[in-house]
């Protein structure tokens, strides 16, 4: 079963690492990569760029789009890794060595779908 575990922290948390610091934790993360991978549960990571960069298009009579992310809230979703596990447990050890790896103290573990409603192909 494929598990998405998002990683939550402050913009300012990553903003504020030096870069020893931030080159340490990408050091982290590629063991962490490295390990998931030798076991064949690691699909998509991704990091995601500051909340500052992010738009949320609003929906309703009249769509409108605004500035920043959705939540309100102090801490946003940094990034996330998607892996596939037999059992919520295997996916919450996972999650366990990612946080070995951030600076973040929240790791939600979700289960997920694999949702392809369209062809991936452009066309030409």
């Amino acid at each position: 079963m494929l598990y998405s575990i998002l990683i939550y922290g402050t913009d300012a948390d990553i903003a504020n690492l030096s870069k020893a610091e931030e080159e340490r934790l990408i050091g982290q993360h590629i063991v962490v990569q490295g390990k998931l991978a030798a076991e064949r549960k690691l699909g998509p990571v991704v990091r995601l760029h500051p909340s500052t960069s992010a738009m949320t298009l609003r929906k309703g009579p009249e769509a409108y789009v605004i500035d920043g992310p959705f939540a309100e809230t102090k801490e946003q979703l940094l990034g996330f890794y998607v892996v596939d596990c037999a059992t919520q447990e295997e996916a919450m050890e996972a999650a366990r060595m990612i946080g070995t790896a951030c600076t973040s103290r929240a790791l939600e573990v979700r289960p997920i779908s694999w949702f392809q409603g369209v062809s991936q192909e452009v066309p030409g």
